[in-house]
């Protein structure tokens, strides 16, 4: 039997053993998959304190995913430019016991868009509110898909530096672009001149999901809440799991 599990604090919201478990049940895998709440500066012990009970992997959310990737040994170039992992494989001792580390946030959410419009999100003008780990995933993704993004923050340094890792553009005031995804966490305060210009966009996405989906009650109007999203970003998951999975021989897999 396979072991994983989502960490992040908080945790007992997610949606993601449901999901897990699902995809383990139509792969006719014998697993499990847990919440663990795991406290900011735990990561490190966490993960290792985990694969001393086998577990073969875990999912990273809010707010550990700049910590897990510091406790990462291995990343893959998705997971080093955005510089925050979402998701993590244990290595066997085949691999020496390593930490991989990768991030499918940012796949999650364009394809999450590109089956709200039904087409290829190439060339589109997206806003991205937010450049935390979860925007940059997003930013990383889009940039690499021809996509014309937009930040909004408050913070000027961050905002700067963000637009120029991701090419990307601070938010244009004149003329906001017709998709936008907040990033924002649920309880962020939105200004009244952007309150505004997001009432005519044509698609607004809330990265949170559930009960931590506020974006409609404090805009009045509709939105895409993040349930798409993570639906992606966990299928991507899994397939990164059972990819190393596969290269594992049967003797050294748990």
């Amino acid at each position: 039997m396979i072991k994983l599990a989502v960490i992040g604090d908080p945790v007992a919201h997610s949606r993601s053993p449901e999901l897990h478990r699902g995809f383990m049940e139509e792969a006719g895998i014998d697993g499990e998959y847990f919440a663990i709440r795991v406290p900011a500066g735990e990561v490190m012990g966490a993960l290792r304190k985990m694969r001393d009970k086998e577990f073969i992997g875990c999912n990273v959310t809010y707010p550990l995913k700049e910590e897990a990737l510091r406790a990462c040994n291995v990343l893959d170039d998705e997971a080093v430019r955005i510089g925050a992992v979402n998701t993590i494989y244990f290595g066997t001792s085949l691999e020496k016991q390593n930490f991989i580390g990768t991030n499918t946030d940012g796949v999650g959410a364009r394809l999450a868009l590109e089956a709200i419009i039904g087409d290829s999100i190439a060339l589109s003008r997206v806003g991205i509110l937010g450049y935390g780990a979860t925007a940059r995933a997003i930013l990383a993704q889009l940039s690499e898909n021809d996509v014309y993004t937009f930040v909004w923050g408050r913070d000027q340094a961050k905002l700067n530096d963000v637009c120029q890792r991701f090419d990307a553009r601070p938010w244009p005031h004149d003329n906001p672009p017709g998709i936008v995804i907040s990033t924002l966490p649920p309880d962020a305060e939105i200004p009244s001149e952007l309150a505004e210009e997001l009432q005519p966009v044509d698609i607004l996405m809330d990265t949170n999901y559930g009960e931590r989906s506020t974006l409609r009650a404090i805009l009045h109007r509709d939105v895409v809440t993040g349930e798409a999203m993570l639906e992606a970003q966990a299928r991507a998951s899994f397939d990164f799991w059972l990819a190393h999975l596969e290269r594992v021989s049967p003797a050294e897999s748990y």
